[in-house]
């Protein structure tokens, strides 16, 4: 953050300068419709000479727009915010539509009519340096492997590696050993071209069968033969769990293994991992004290019986500003009643999970059976009128 200025109507600006592709992610869940950007951008201009030809060339100048769209692109962490020019501009009229692209390592200005609870965190969790990406993850099967970072808010798919492997024919076996070494030797390349060990608590290396046993030796074996100092010295971070396939969405059964949530005890994934298995258990074995769904969570919370809310960030990104409210009155309401609040990142597999669930739950500190009765009852009224 370069700056803050926020006034007592809550109206106010800051201005940032995005450095890791996770603050782009920051970013895009900050931006809201009717928010103001101030940028350096790029603009084609044509200009016609006094014998009739046209003529155009890019030129760099700082534009402020009003916000209309915004697309994120996580793997390039690339924002592209389209929106009315509201600053007078030699260049440019007011009011003509323009689109600046926002990318790592350029400052930019955000202006909000008013900075509510959920915008401010997200400001402080993304200025806070101790909160980068810390777990990477090799999900693999034999010929497949998905090696991604699990940072605070985002689960990102670095690389996907995938080799075709012979079968093993009667009497030969060759080509078949020949391919997994060329695979295992694609995951060792990748691991040193990727991760920082000064960042990394730990390292998954999760798959059905032996592979991430046959992963993990080929690691160290190369790590020996090439005298690996960094590899060695960071044994320790390996952590080898069975998943039931290489793909991403086997993380989320992974993440749940007691022996990774003891190493990974810390971290914010890890947490809300937790919070969403107790509140499966709740549902399965004291129904009357999970719901999910806003209508049965306003409700538990008319009734102060909220112990812990788990809601998806997608959510506070509704183009509706009375949806959005909606929500962070939600938020305030749980905490001012001493509820605890898990903001879930919809780019993490715990927050894809919840997403199913209409991307908020609740489980409540007491049963609350006559909820769903509540419902039914003005459900039936509702149909009779």
């Amino acid at each position: 953050m370069i700056n803050k200025t926020l006034e007592k109507d809550a109206s106010g600006h800051v201005t940032l300068y995005p450095e890791e592709l996770e603050d782009m992610w920051h970013v895009y869940n900050l931006i809201s419709k009717e928010d103001q950007i101030k940028a350096t951008t790029i603009r084609r201009l044509q200009s016609e000479s006094s014998t009739g030809s046209t003529t155009s060339q890019r030129t760099r100048m700082v534009l402020t727009i009003t916000v209309a769209s915004v697309d994120f692109d996580p793997q390039v962490g690339l924002l592209r915010i389209n929106g009315r020019v509201t600053s007078e501009n030699p260049y440019v009229k007011m009011g003509s539509y323009h689109t600046i692209d926002l990318e790592l390592n350029r400052n930019f200005t955000l202006v909000k009519p008013e900075w509510d609870v959920i915008a401010l965190e997200r400001v402080n969790d993304a200025c806070d340096v101790t909160k980068q990406a810390d777990v990477a993850a090799i999900v693999c099967q034999e010929g497949l492997a998905n090696i991604c970072f699990l940072t605070q808010h985002m689960t990102v798919v670095k690389q996907r590696i995938e080799t075709p492997i012979p079968r093993k024919r009667k009497g030969s076996v060759t080509n078949h050993e020949k391919g997994l070494q060329k695979f295992y030797d694609q995951i060792y390349q990748a691991i040193l071209r990727l991760l920082n060990f000064d960042i990394i608590k730990a390292v998954i290396i999760a798959s059905p069968g032996f592979v991430r046993e046959q992963v993990y030796q080929y690691i160290f074996d190369q790590a020996v033969k090439t005298d690996n100092k960094v590899l060695m010295e960071n044994r320790s971070k390996f952590v080898l769990i069975h998943s039931s396939s290489g793909h991403k969405h086997a993380l989320n059964e992974v993440m749940q293994d007691p022996a990774i949530q003891s190493k990974l005890a810390d971290t914010k994934a890890a947490r809300e991992v937790q919070a969403l298995e107790q509140f499966y258990t709740m549902l399965n074995n004291d129904p009357d004290r999970a719901f999910y769904g806003i209508n049965h969570v306003l409700k538990a919370n008319e009734h102060g019986a909220i112990g812990t809310l788990l809601v998806t960030d997608e959510l506070f990104r509704s183009a509706d500003i009375a949806t959005r409210r909606k929500y962070v009155d939600l938020v305030e309401s749980v905490r001012n009643m001493g509820g605890d609040v898990r903001v879930f990142s919809s780019m993490h597999v715990s927050g894809e999970q919840l997403n199913l669930l209409s991307g908020v739950a609740a489980i409540l500190t007491y049963p609350l059976p006559d909820i769903e009765m509540e419902d039914e009852e003005e459900q039936e009224e509702a149909k009779q009128n």
